[in-house]
């Protein structure tokens, strides 16, 4: 039940997983988007990691959502990664190029250590 979301915390960052492998019709991805939000709302850390481990299949308007956060993290200075994309879903990414806007890791290890590297501003 619920929108096909969890999280949990990892020392400062935020770890959503997607608990769905099927992201595709407009309810589940308005209703996953809505709490994307509040999600990030709530998130003091300013560290988030999107875990699409269990995801199989995406559609566009789902991309188009990934997108539209991207933007609002940068905005509001929140750290945004991206791990365990499928192949498939790479594909897709890398066709729409947004492997080149999108900061993505093959696993959370590899992205919560890319997050410790960062090093502090000023």
């Amino acid at each position: 039940m619920g929108s096909g979301l969890m999280s949990q915390s990892h020392g400062d960052v935020l770890i959503i997983y997607f608990t769905e492998s099927r992201i595709l019709d407009e309810a589940t991805i308005e209703t996953m988007s809505t709490d994307l939000d509040r999600m990030i709302d709530r998130s003091e850390e300013g560290k988030l990691l999107l875990n699409f481990s269990e995801v199989r299949f995406m559609s566009s308007a789902m991309l188009g959502k990934l997108v539209r956060l991207n933007k609002r993290c940068r905005t509001d200075k929140i750290d945004l990664k991206l791990c365990n994309i499928s192949k498939e879903i790479m594909e897709v990414f890398k066709l729409m190029r947004l492997h080149k806007l999108l900061d993505i890791h093959a696993n959370e290890s590899r992205a919560l250590s890319a997050f410790e590297k960062r090093g502090f501003f000023g």
